[in-house]
């Protein structure tokens, strides 16, 4: 339990945002925490998708877009965050604590879902840094289990103490109620760090060079395939130009809500 040195932070109402009370965070490290906030009954949203987060600033709300880290049968909505000491938004909702407020906008959107991908037999989600929030979300949805075979998951980061979740996905979601079951024969996760000692290092493109992404226990073609294999990206926009240029000379097709493919980026975070 949390205690408060001081009284919870609430926010005056505002039309086009709701307001929802913070119920955890958890710092990672120094540059890195998650939090989760209450869902409210009306809220919706397909897991993968991303949302408006925000806390007042002077008269006004300041928010950005945030993937959602939880999935999307559960009672709390959960999010990933980079801590920026002169960021706008950031360096204060490191600050938050359990009973303060944030905003959250209505409608939550995004490219990264089931959805927008044709069907196929291996999932594989690329992730580096904080764009491992949406996975998070995906890989604990029963239904992601039904539509693939096999749930690949790889996150790339720079530092060992940056692998967020690592212990979670590490027991393959052991611990997770509705998905344990499955994601014991069908999920399969893959660290890596780029700047510091650790069992798997390098970049993800090199690990798929290598064939270390296909390697046991991940089965099937050592290479990516259009015919089976269904790619998501998220993370830096340097990794996901790379990658959707590899894939789209390997025969992929980008997909979208309104057209599925065969690999999907969230263009709302690409510059």
């Amino acid at each position: 339990m949390t205690l408060l040195t001081r009284p919870p932070a609430l926010l005056p109402a505002h039309g086009s945002f709701l307001t929802s009370g913070v119920r955890w965070v958890r710092h990672w490290n120094e540059h890195l925490f998650s939090f989760a906030i209450e869902r409210p009954a009306s809220f919706r949203f397909r897991s993968g998708e991303f949302v408006m987060i925000g806390l007042l600033d002077g008269e006004r709300p300041l928010m950005r877009a945030y993937s959602i880290a939880s999935p999307a049968w559960s009672d709390e909505l959960e999010f990933l965050s980079i801590k920026v000491p002169d960021g706008p938004l950031t360096s204060r909702l490191q600050m938050i604590r359990p009973d303060d407020q944030v905003y959250l906008g209505r409608k939550p959107t995004g490219t990264l879902v089931a959805d927008a991908l044709l069907p196929g037999k291996r999932l594989f989600m690329l992730s580096t840094g904080t764009g491992l929030a949406p996975f998070l979300s995906i890989a604990r949805d029963p239904e992601i289990y039904d539509r693939f075979s096999q749930v690949v998951l790889v996150h790339s980061v720079r530092r060992v103490s940056d692998l967020a979740y690592y212990d979670e996905l590490t027991a393959q979601l052991a611990s997770d109620p509705l998905v344990q079951e499955q994601a014991l024969l069908q999920f399969h996760y893959i660290p890596t760090v780029t700047r510091e000692p650790f069992h798997t290092t390098g970049r993800i493109d090199a690990l798929a060079a290598s064939g270390a992404l296909f390697a046991p226990p991940v089965l099937g073609e050592r290479r990516f395939d259009p015919e089976t294999d269904r790619v998501m990206l998220c993370g830096s926009t340097a990794m996901i130009r790379d990658f959707a240029a590899m894939l789209e000379g390997l025969g992929f097709d980008e997909g979208s809500n309104a057209a599925p493919g065969h690999f999907v980026i969230e263009r709302a975070f690409v510059g």
